[in-house]
Order: C-alpha cells, then structure tokens, then sequence
C-alpha cells in the first residue's frame, strides 16, 4: 500500500510538470506556427498572443489604417535591420490586427527610440482584441 502510494504521488507530480503549457514560438525561426495556430489567438487580448513568443521583440510599430489597424513586430534591433545584420530567419516581421484603435503617438515615444517594443507597451496594449495574425519571411538580400 506504502509503495502505491508512493508511486501515484510520483506520477502524478511527474503529469503536473510536463503539462504546464511551452511558448509556442521558442526562437525567431518558429514565427510562421503563430500563423499556423492563428484560431488560437483569435478575438483573445494581444497580452495571450505575447505569452507565447518567448524571443523578444526589438522593433514595433502601429497603423491605424480605417479598418485595418495593426502591430508590426520584429525580432532585430533598427541599427541590425540598416545594416542587414542577422540570420535570414531573424528578418521574419509579425503583423497583429487588432478589433480597437491602437493610441500609438509617434510623438509621444522616447526620442530615438520610437520604435523600441517595451513591457509598457505590452501592458498598455495588451487588452486589445487579435483580429488576424500575418507572417513575412524576408527575402534575402
């Protein structure tokens, strides 16, 4: 009886640790699967969509387009996108939509790093609700 219940308790930590969830983008060559799992994310906040992407995003930017606002995410510093520096699966950019109007003020943003992502932005905008994810694969240059 002892070891039965030695082996349950076993067991069952063993389930417990190897269900908790793993971020479905692990590198900057898995992107394309956010697309693949696109339903996943679908008219859920943004902040679930960036849960799952653990490289970090360097670069963002934001429309406002009638009808079509979006993020635009990159995984490469400004200074490695001028000077064409990294792997070709490090020029993938990640296009979010969101339902809401995104209060994005070019202005607003620190000088010279207008288009850093920060902790503060995925705070301010992560409750805006994922429309449509797209995916592009830079060509090499």
């Amino acid at each position: 009886m002892k070891n039965t219940l030695k082996f349950y308790a076993i067991l069952f930590v063993l389930i417990n640790t190897g269900c908790k969830a793993q971020q479905v983008i692990q590198t900057v060559k898995d992107v394309p699967l956010l697309k693949t799992n696109e339903q996943q994310f679908i008219n859920k906040p943004l902040k679930n969509l960036l849960k799952e992407i653990k490289p970090a995003i360097k670069n963002a930017g934001a429309s406002n387009e009638v009808g079509h606002q979006y993020f635009s995410f990159k995984f490469r510093t400004l200074e490695q996108i001028n000077k064409n520096e990294g792997s070709h699966e490090d020029k993938v950019s990640l296009y979010v939509y969101v339902k809401e109007i995104i209060d994005w003020k070019w202005e607003e943003r620190k000088k010279g790093k207008e288009l850093e992502w920060s902790k503060e932005d995925a705070e301010k905008y992560g409750n805006l609700t994922v429309v449509r994810i797209k995916v592009i694969n830079q060509p090499q240059k």
